[in-house]
């Protein structure tokens, strides 16, 4: 098996180098930040932000409209002339109200540790000035602005803690180098050559991400992107080798195989414990990436799910990133924002049993399932996702008590009662309206076992 392939050692200093195979990169071991952080922001931005409507994603917008999906086709004949191109949406998409220093704000008050925003969809629109897409950038057409920069630096200047992500789309729906590489059966790779690669080099440079996050791979193998290659830059010799990860999407057959993270599919929330790190990428808007100006209320998830969401998807050794859809004009709708802070209010109380965790031995209780577990510094962190009715009270099955145990709940001051059972513990929660946390509740275990099943 091939893995770290070769040290390297110049001028007394050893530097280890991967080798462009998935062995090899693979065998790199994950850098800490990445599995401490557990909490991400996702945003998708950009040209398709500006007609912002769509039942099979908004973010899909030009793609839905080429291909004559109801909907998409009934809204530019409404509102828009017959020969109206999307490229004339461009213009539109203005950012005029777009406040990077204050969306650096929202993402400390999310609780976010990292964010990741999408540098270029599948529209091949780039957020920054690429050297690499004349004329379809947000310096040349649209905004007149660098906005990946701008966020760049407003995070690093003032929530220097959160980790800077950018995605990046391999392909593009309708790039004619790339339509064309396709029709060869991706027997040539012009498009690669001349686009996907250069540019992804001229984001790392340029920007430095932590976090590299690739997406639209799915249509041809590795070998046609150059993944391998660029990843194994990425490591040995970029200017972030020693702290960048990247996901599982480098090209057919690579996502749940390869990566520093898995991603697996959108919204992947499996429920156990996976050996291999992995995220939930997932969003507040039920359906869609992009602003949706036509959501309705009962079309975002709830603090509740998005909470159990976050308490589940780290129990079982996963990172959450919440993803949200700012408009045309650069705002961050009132309603995601409230979703957002409203983690972070949770997380601001409960974060013990996030951040820096790691999963225990059960995930969730054998007795009651909304219970889900994390451990932290020798102590076990015990996640309730619905509030005990019955007596106040809530079965443990998963926990063994010892002559050292005591019981605390984050948010509340002083010890909770418990009792032995059988097997398990039932322990009794104090009056809610003593209680500052909201939508789940975590009892701090000490000296404690697990039970044997």
């Amino acid at each position: 098996m091939l893995k770290l392939s070769f040290l390297l050692c110049l001028l007394g200093v050893c530097v280890s180098q991967y080798l462009p195979d998935w062995d090899s990169l693979d065998s790199r071991p994950l850098p800490a930040w990445y599995d401490e952080a557990k909490v991400g922001i996702f945003m998708h931005w950009g040209v398709y932000s500006v007609p912002s409507i769509g039942s099979k994603g908004t973010e899909w917008f030009w793609k839905h409209w080429d291909d004559q999906v109801e909907d998409y086709v009934e809204f530019m004949e409404q509102n828009y002339p017959p020969d109206f191109t999307y490229q004339e949406f461009a213009p539109q998409f203005t950012a005029e109200l777009y406040d990077p220093v204050q969306w650096a704000k929202v993402m400390n008050a999310s609780g976010a540790r990292y964010f990741v925003l999408t540098t270029k969809h599948h529209d091949g629109y780039s957020l920054w000035p690429s050297h690499h897409s004349w004329g379809w950038n947000s310096m040349d057409v649209g905004p007149k602005r660098d906005l990946v920069g701008e966020l760049v630096t407003a995070v690093r200047n003032t929530t220097p803690h959160i980790h800077v992500g950018l995605y990046y789309s391999q392909f593009e729906w309708f790039n004619p180098l790339y339509l064309s590489d396709a029709s060869h059966l991706f027997t040539t790779n012009e498009y690669v050559r001349t686009k996907s690669l250069p540019q992804m080099y001229e984001l790392v440079n340029t920007y430095q991400p932590d976090i590299v996050w690739s997406d639209g791979e799915w249509d041809a193998p590795t070998w046609y992107w150059n993944s391998t290659e660029f990843i194994a830059w990425l490591f040995n010799e970029s200017p972030v080798k020693d702290t960048v990860v990247v996901n599982d999407r480098w090209g057919i057959l690579t996502k749940c195989r390869h990566g520093s993270f898995y991603t697996c599919q959108d919204r992947y929330n499996p429920g156990v414990l996976q050996e291999h790190k992995w995220e939930n990428a997932m969003t507040i808007d039920k359906i869609t990436w992009g602003y949706h100006r036509t959501t309705t209320l009962d079309g975002y998830y709830d603090p509740h799910y998005i909470i159990s969401s976050l308490v589940t998807t780290v129990s079982c050794g996963g990172n959450l990133l919440l993803n949200i859809g700012p408009t045309h004009d650069g705002r961050i709708p009132p309603i995601l924002e409230e979703r957002v802070r409203q983690m972070g209010q949770w997380l601001e109380i409960n974060g013990d049993a996030i951040y820096d965790s790691k999963p225990w031995n059960y995930q969730n209780d054998s007795v009651t399932p909304d219970v889900w577990y994390t451990e932290r510094g020798g102590l076990v962190y015990a996640s309730v996702l619905q509030w005990p009715e019955e007596e106040q009270q809530v079965t443990l099955g998963s926990v063994t008590p010892t002559v050292d145990t005591t019981v605390t709940m984050l948010g509340y001051q002083g010890l909770l009662q418990f009792q032995q059972l059988e097997s398990g513990i039932s322990v009794t929660f104090p009056s809610l309206s003593k209680v500052s946390s909201e939508w789940a509740w975590v009892l701090v275990l000490a000296g404690v076992t697990p039970t044997q099943r």
